[in-house]
C-alpha cells in the first residue's frame, strides 16, 4: 500500500473520529438513547482502529517514530490524553456538569493533536 493512499485513509479516519466524538457529544448532552445504539457502540471502535493502522504503516514506511520525533511524541501523548478525556466525558463521568468538562477538553485535546500534525511542530503558533 502506498504512502499516500494510506495518509489519505489516516486523514478520512481522523475527520470521521472527530465528527463521530462531536455527535456522540452531543447525544450525551441531550441524554439520546441513539448513544446506546449498536452502531453509535461498534463504529467509533472500527474507525479507530483504522486510524491508529494506517498511523502506525505510516511511521514504519517513513521511519518516524514517536519517542524519537518530537512532534510524534507529542501527538502520541496528547491521543492518551484525548482517549481518557473522551472516555470520561462520555461514559465514566459522574455527572453531566463533569462530562461537558471533559468533553470540552477532549476537544481541545482533538484540536492539538490535528494543530501538531499540520505543522510537524509540538508547540503549534510558536
Amino acid at each position: 500500500m502506498s504512502y499516500l493512499l494510506l495518509k489519505h485513509l489516516h486523514v478520512t479516519c481522523v475527520v470521521l473520529s472527530g465528527l463521530g466524538f462531536c455527535l456522540r457529544g452531543w447525544w450525551m448532552l441531550r441524554d439520546s438513547p441513539r448513544l446506546s445504539q449498536r452502531l453509535a457502540r461498534v463504529a467509533p471502535h472500527v474507525i479507530d482502529s483504522l486510524l491508529l493502522g494506517s498511523a502506525i504503516m505510516m511511521a514504519v514506511l517513513s521511519g518516524q517514530y514517536p519517542f524519537v520525533q518530537g512532534w510524534l511524541t507529542a501527538k502520541f501523548l496528547a491521543l492518551l490524553a484525548y482517549i481518557l478525556l473522551g472516555m470520561m466525558a462520555l461514559k465514566r463521568g459522574r455527572t453531566k456538569i463533569i462530562r461537558i468538562r471533559f468533553f470540552i477538553l477532549a476537544l481541545l485535546s482533538y484540536a492539538y493533536i490535528v494543530s501538531v500534525a499540520l505543522t510537524r511542530n509540538a508547540l503549534p503558533g510558536l
